[in-house]
């Protein structure tokens, strides 16, 4: 079946085109060059340009948001962006303090805000109609041009490995080395089976940032292909069929709101979850 404008000749194809990054890196025999086909010739120092473009830029918004926002802090009359600022603010300190309750941090509640906002404008994105900005950058020359951060496990992953990353150094800073090993040695089956408790307790562990970054992946690839089915109904020559597709995508968008919000969400307790566990000191 082809595609819109003949583009694609069949529906595998337009849906693998849609779901291809625009990868960078340095093959041996092509040098640098930015074509996903040689990906697996680029190595480890591949980049997906069009994910790490879209990631800072939308942290560039966040930024640049809340920084207006306090600016323009005001008693008497508050702006509605100053509202929003102040709601998030109060939201992410409100779920801190009722989860770190035997330790403080002062990074825990930043880094929370930053979490739950950067991954809703990452999600948001996939609420833009499939073909749109794709078929803007293929104007423009760009072939491959994926817009969902989220949708990438090397995003996601990579979140979830800084995460990981704080919770070893926490652990560590808290409970010492030797409180951290006898942590991960001794539970919970007692000293007498150390190497059964060194496995489950390293599974444990390394489930934490792969769960965290899976879940939320794994949520937003599947909207994202389900936007991508919906697309294929407007490349049928068929006034019913067209609006069918439209119809959903109006349905499967508004559904998809309150999954992009919940994602962002559990990603940031989860995150906060984990450090405070890490600050624990006490057996349990």
């Amino acid at each position: 079946m082809a595609a819109k404008g003949n583009t694609y000749e069949t529906t595998g194809e337009y849906i693998q085109h849609h779901l291809t990054n625009l990868v960078c890196g340095k093959t041996d025999a092509h040098g640098w060059t930015c074509d996903p086909h040689y990906a697996d010739q680029m190595g480890f120092w591949s980049f997906h340009v069009d994910s790490l473009g879209w990631s800072i830029f939308l942290g560039a918004i966040f930024i640049g948001l809340f920084r207006a926002g306090v600016s323009r802090l005001s008693n008497e009359a508050p702006s509605g962006l100053q509202n929003f600022v102040e709601m998030c603010v109060e939201f992410v300190n409100e779920n801190v303090q009722s989860m770190f309750t035997s330790a403080k941090n002062p990074l825990i509640g930043p880094m929370a805000l930053t979490v739950l906002v950067w991954v809703f404008l990452m999600n948001l994105m996939d609420l833009i109609p499939v073909d749109y900005l794709p078929s803007a950058a293929k104007a423009v020359g760009i072939e491959y041009f994926k817009v969902v951060p989220t949708t990438d496990p090397n995003i996601t992953l990579g979140m979830a490995l800084a995460v990981f990353i704080l919770i070893i150094f926490y652990s560590i800073k808290i409970k010492g080395a030797k409180g951290f090993f006898a942590e991960l040695a001794f539970h919970p089956f007692g000293k007498y089976l150390m190497p059964v408790n060194l496995i489950l307790e390293g599974v444990n562990l390394l489930a934490k940032p792969l769960s965290l970054g899976l879940r939320l992946f794994g949520n937003l690839y599947a909207g994202e292909m389900i936007f991508i089915l919906i697309a294929l109904l407007l490349v049928f020559n068929s006034i019913s069929l067209g609006l069918l597709g439209v119809g959903l995508h109006l349905l499967w968008a508004l559904f998809h709101i309150l999954i992009l919000g919940l994602q962002a969400f559990i990603f940031m307790v989860l995150t906060i979850v984990y450090l405070a566990m890490a600050h624990e000191t006490e057996d349990h």
